[in-house]
């Protein structure tokens, strides 16, 4: 199953492992058991702390549990974790063998003092980039916690648990059987949902620090490059963020940045992360900026509100907020979100194997989109706006030579058509006819671009037409002390190697700023 260079890196993780325990495997006569049994083999093989037992009689087949002697911990993975769950595996291997978490002391006596009973079960796919932290997180909850259980479910293995329940978008996430979340979650905004308090006292303990000479909102590329440029100049330098990573957790494949050949967005959001803590830097996670004061006079502080009702002071403010995807903004857009609507076809791809589906957009993004998904679904429709496609030559050769895409340009989506539980089809506009087309399909992938995230910013800082903050070559703003980089400004080419290198521009003149006041 694993090839001779992943079983040595394996091999080399299970050294860690302080303390035995066994893995319970559920398995029946099937292709896919064998190649978890085969799977499960080679791990065994690899160290004698771990040992096997096939005689697990779990409903899902195939499956399995990690158990120490004698007790259940209640976290078990249905299906085959390889992909991007693979490194899901190999931290609970490690974690259900005693060696220690990395997250915060605080953290983790937050999971351990949990009250209640939390049976979790996460729907994901192994091509999905965002369901590997939700993974993770709710393993490790299970491994601290005796009241907390999970079972991450392959939805392109079981099927049929997926129509039942109509999930169309991963990672979706049950909590003692009703839904309780859809996409990205970390271990700190899972505790947040369960214990209700935590948000207030942790908007009390942001109220109570000291102001900042620089204060980072956004923790991007642009927000991270910021971050490193101040803490080296020895000022007091703090970054709020509501994702550490921002929108490069949401990207597959990076092979631009360069003098890394090729990467994974999560895997740079880590690293870019890493490099931000290796410094005096203030991080603070789990925070959605509200509205910004600017100081009242020359010196003064400005002030930073946050939906979780905290508020941080600074000297000098950088705002790096990035961008989202864009919408469609069409009738029954928002009524079938997740529920056939999607945005991210690496994700949730899988669960549309051997169905129809629409991808809206002929940048790069929407081509890659519509070759990605050819390879599993029965039929893909490309629609765009535009008489011609935008993405790169080499893509769209790519993209013609498929036997099952059909591309359709001068195209208006008007409407997104479904039977009140999903998606059913949409209509389009000939923009060369004006007629309206109707199409019968189960999905639409939404790749037409981003929008900044500004909208809290309206009113405090000039923006342009398209609501990106308007920025000169310093990276400086309309309001004196705050400066502004990456995606949310007016900086054209949304690349990550650019916003990288405008978060460093902005950090140094918000420095010369500060030296420029004293």
């Amino acid at each position: 199953m694993l090839d001779a260079n992943l079983k040595s890196q394996l091999k080399a993780y299970l050294e860690k492992v302080t303390q035995p325990f066994e893995i319970v495997a559920s398995l029946d006569d099937s292709d896919k058991s064998a190649e978890l049994k085969g799977l499960l083999d080679d791990i065994v093989g690899l160290t004698d702390k771990i040992t096997l037992k096939t005689d697990g009689d779990d409903a899902r087949t195939p499956s399995f549990a990690l158990n120490r002697p004698g007790v259940d911990i209640g976290l078990r993975f249905a299906g085959i974790p390889m992909g991007h769950e693979f490194t899901s595996l190999v931290l609970a291997l490690l974690q259900v063998g005693g060696h220690p978490s990395k997250e915060s002391a605080e953290l983790l006596d937050q999971v351990r003092n949990l009250d209640g009973e939390y049976h979790f079960e996460t729907y994901f796919s192994l091509s999905c980039q965002n369901c590997p932290d939700v993974v993770q997180a709710l393993n490790l909850m299970a491994v601290l916690n005796p009241n907390v259980r999970h079972v991450a479910i392959d939805g392109a293995l079981f099927q049929d648990e997926v129509s039942e329940r109509q999930i169309m978008s991963v990672p979706s996430v049950y909590l003692n059987g009703e839904p309780f979340g859809q996409g990205r979650m970390g271990i700190a905004e899972i505790v947040a949902k369960l214990d209700t308090g935590a948000s207030a006292r942790d908007a009390e303990k942001l109220n109570a620090k000291a102001p900042f000479d620089v204060l980072i909102i956004g923790g991007g590329p642009a927000g991270a490059a910021a971050a490193i440029y101040a803490a080296r100049k020895g000022i007091r330098t703090g970054v709020a963020a509501e994702r550490f990573g921002g929108q490069v957790l949401d990207t597959m494949a990076i092979e631009n940045f360069i003098s890394v050949p090729e990467t994974e967005g999560p895997k740079l959001a880590r690293a870019l992360e890493e490099h931000v803590k290796a410094y005096e830097v203030d991080v603070m996670n789990l925070q959605r900026a509200a509205s910004l004061t600017p100081a009242s006079e020359a010196g003064g502080l400005h002030e930073v509100a946050f939906a979780s009702g905290a508020t941080l002071k600074a000297k000098t403010v950088i705002l790096a907020t990035g961008a989202r995807w864009r919408e469609m903004n069409v009738p029954g857009e928002q009524e079938y979100r997740g529920r056939g609507v999607a945005y991210c076809p690496h994700c949730d791809g899988p669960l549309f194997k051997g169905k129809r589906v629409a991808v809206i957009g002929g940048g790069n993004s929407g081509v890659e989109a519509a070759i990605d998904l050819a390879g599993i679904v029965a039929q893909v429709t490309l629609l765009e706006f535009d008489s011609t496609l935008r993405a790169d030559a080499v893509l769209q050769k790519k993209l013609y030579s498929l036997p099952n895409v059909t591309v359709v340009t001068s195209a208006l989506t008007s409407e997104v058509k479904g039977d009140g539980q999903k998606v059913s089809g949409l209509v389009y506009k000939d923009r060369n006819s004006d007629a309206f087309v109707s199409l019968e399909l189960e999905g639409i992938f939404v790749q037409i671009g981003l929008l900044p995230n500004s909208d809290w910013l309206k009113g405090t800082v000039e923006l342009s037409p398209r609501g990106e903050i308007i920025v000169d070559a310093r990276g400086e703003t309309s309001l004196p002390g705050v400066f502004a980089a990456g995606d949310v400004t007016t900086v054209p080419y949304k690349q990550i190697v650019i916003a990288v290198g405008e978060g460093a521009k902005a950090s140094l003149s918000a420095f010369d700023h500060l030296i420029r006041s004293v």
